[in-house]
């Protein structure tokens, strides 16, 4: 069944070659061009990804994505009107998984495209096998933090932490690789996948929101650790 993809532009002529291009690749895709519709159509199709412009009628592609976050985890490649790190520093922030900066070559596009849907494909696997084979309820307790494998939550002080997919993924390798060193690259290799279209900083703004929910004192971080010069560990 072909996948499907959700393409929020306001600009008719661009929308009108995103969506010509991606059915080409054989993806079913379906078209809005304001924020509002993005909601009613995300809702209504369940697509296994968003391409959706920052700047955009009736509501912007940040608060979609804040919106959307809340409610799923699928996939979502935001546009950004200019190579601005603020925008791009945003759109992590309330929950897109990539970005791309216009104007764009349509080569690059279909480049992301794929890596998200592959990254997609390959995590609901794994959860499918997790389901499979995993105890009744695995944990990871460190103190009074708690990563539960089953129900993909992370708790502190038995309170749960409102944390965004990537932030649950990226925390859970670092748990696991507990006490070594890990360089920022190996963490973008295997957290984000090695076709990951980005760079380094990814982990940095990841690591920061991170700090800023699971340490007593996120500027004087005991949990997860810098490495000057190599990358971060975490301690527990």
């Amino acid at each position: 069944m072909p996948e499907i993809i959700l393409v929020v532009e306001d600009e008719l002529s661009l929308q009108e070659t995103l969506a010509y291009n991606l059915k080409k690749e054989g993806y079913t895709v379906e078209t809005v061009g304001d924020g509002r519709a993005a909601l009613e159509a995300a809702r209504r199709l369940k697509p296994d990804l968003i391409v959706l412009d920052i700047m955009l009628p009736e509501m912007d592609g940040f608060e979609v994505a804040r919106i959307l976050r809340k409610e799923m985890s699928t996939a979502i490649l935001m546009l950004t009107a200019r190579d601005d790190e603020i925008d791009r520093v945003v759109g992590l922030e309330v929950g897109a998984d990539d970005y791309l900066t216009k104007p764009f070559s349509l080569r690059e596009l279909l480049a992301r495209v794929k890596a998200q849907l592959r990254r997609a494909r390959l995590l609901r696997e794994e959860m499918g096998k997790s389901k499979d084979i995993a105890p009744p309820h695995e944990k990871l307790t460190f103190d009074n933090l708690t990563i539960d494998l089953t129900r993909r939550e992370v708790t502190l002080n038995g309170e749960a932490l409102q944390i965004k997919p990537k932030e649950y993924e990226l925390l859970l390798f670092l748990a696991e690789h507990r006490r070594q060193m890990l360089s920022r690259e190996f963490i973008l290799e295997r957290v984000w996948g090695w076709d990951f279209i980005g760079d380094s900083r990814t982990v940095d703004v990841h690591v920061r929101w991170l700090r800023q929910k699971i340490e007593a004192d996120s500027s004087n971080p005991t949990r997860i650790v810098t490495v000057r010069g190599g990358g971060y560990r975490f301690e527990g």
